[in-house]
């Protein structure tokens, strides 16, 4: 056993001991969070001077800003006649590891094209890319780091479902793609590394542009969503213009979530298969997603019943936010997809999508074997694996993480 779970036991009675006093607190806050949210709902232009003021002073402000619907906007899906192909993708990664015999790193995308109500089977569609040598090195020589391996692998998800896109788009049907997380492109903006995000920036805004020419819809579903986008919003109408940087002054609802906002159990503000209104995204990065492209989002509540809300959150560009079709359309789609899962909601084609990215441990030795027999087979020299890795393989591992 190498648990200590005296240690370990000790903490967690800590934890017990402290639990009402942050419940009682956290209570009061989401008190607090819902009050606000009712008194703003029909009073939205009050909240937009506020966000407005505050982000002249503070440029890293990122809160969800009120657009044309009711705050307190909620609708369940509506049925769009339309003949829909719903594209989805997701990737996985193979990260370049110093204790391996041969160093290289692979990025896996997988892709799921369902003609919806076609009775035709999904199509699958992967596409593994390997990373080798210079491949390996950022353009100023430095190491490829696993962020920027992230940050390429979400480059190639997207450049995948704009190829498809293209493919598949055609006279009466909606083409509708979907990526597992944000669809705002994140990496380091800073540093040695700051450069290579700013042009993987520019190829993505490209690809997005490239997405609409095409009439494709674009959206980013979030699975249980951490953030306190709209919460942030009503902070500001609590904080004085002091400019204060104490935590509990600039975070007044401290741990709310607008998860728990829209989807609060037994009285949830958006019942099952209910959209929220369409929100802004007030943040560093809007200069960089403009005119069509800007970026928006809404909230899902996917769940079945009202004792236990599952709310997501969907991402999605300007062209779809101010095209009410589209939007009902995605609606009504997400709702249908999420269905299939049953008790545990979420896009079936999603789920598909990441299940056809996966690579596998066995996949990977194959792949180093193949590399190590090619590269002898060429007079190089093939290192030894270390170690520290040759002692986890004794272990046992079923898949590459």
């Amino acid at each position: 056993m190498s648990l200590d779970f005296q240690q370990v036991s000790i903490t967690i009675k800590k934890i017990g001991t402290s639990a009402l006093v942050r419940k009682t607190d956290l209570d009061q806050q989401r008190t607090l969070a819902r009050m606000l949210f009712k008194q703003y709902a029909g009073q939205p232009e009050l909240l937009i001077e506020k966000i407005k003021n505050r982000s002249e002073s503070d440029t890293s402000l990122r809160c969800a800003r009120p657009e044309t619907e009711a705050m307190d906007f909620h609708v369940l899906p509506v049925e769009v006649p339309v003949s829909v192909t719903l594209i989805a993708a997701d990737g996985s990664q193979i990260f370049p590891d110093r204790h391996n015999a041969v160093h290289y790193g692979l990025i896996n995308i997988g892709a799921i094209i369902y003609k919806m109500e076609s009775g035709e089977a999904p199509i699958i569609r992967t596409q593994s890319g390997l990373l080798f040598d210079d491949q390996l090195e950022t353009s100023n020589g430095y190491p490829l780091s696993d962020g920027m391996l992230s940050l390429k692998r979400d480059l190639e998800e997207r450049s995948v479902l704009f190829q498809l896109s293209k493919e598949f788009s055609g006279e009466n049907n909606q083409v509708i793609t979907i990526t597992d997380g944000p669809i705002e492109l994140w990496g380091a903006r800073e540093g040695e590394e700051g450069g290579e995000f700013e042009k993987s920036l520019k190829d993505y805004l490209s690809i997005l542009q490239n997405t609409r020419s095409v009439g494709a819809i674009a959206a980013g579903y979030i699975d249980k969503p951490s953030a306190d986008l709209v919460v942030r919003s009503l902070e500001l109408s609590l904080i004085n213009g002091s400019g204060q940087k104490d935590p509990k002054k600039e975070h007044p609802l401290g741990r709310v979530t607008d998860r728990w906002l829209f989807g609060r159990v037994n009285d949830p503000l958006l019942k099952p298969g209910e959209r929220s209104a369409v929100f802004g995204f007030q943040s560093a990065s809007q200069k960089f997603y403009t005119g069509d492209i800007t970026l928006h989002f809404f909230y899902l509540n996917t769940g079945i019943n009202e004792a236990n809300p599952q709310i997501s959150r969907v991402d999605i560009p300007d062209w779809v936010a101010r095209d009410p079709e589209k939007i009902n359309l995605l609606h009504m789609v997400l709702v249908q997809q999420c269905r299939i899962m049953g008790a545990s909601p979420f896009p079936y084609s999603l789920h598909r999508a990441h299940e056809c990215a996966v690579v596998t441990m066995a996949e990977k030795d194959q792949v180093d074997q193949m590399l190590s027999i090619e590269m002898r087979k060429s007079g190089i020299e093939i290192d030894v694996i270390s170690g520290k890795q040759s002692a986890k393989n004794r272990q046992g591992r079923t898949s590459y993480k």
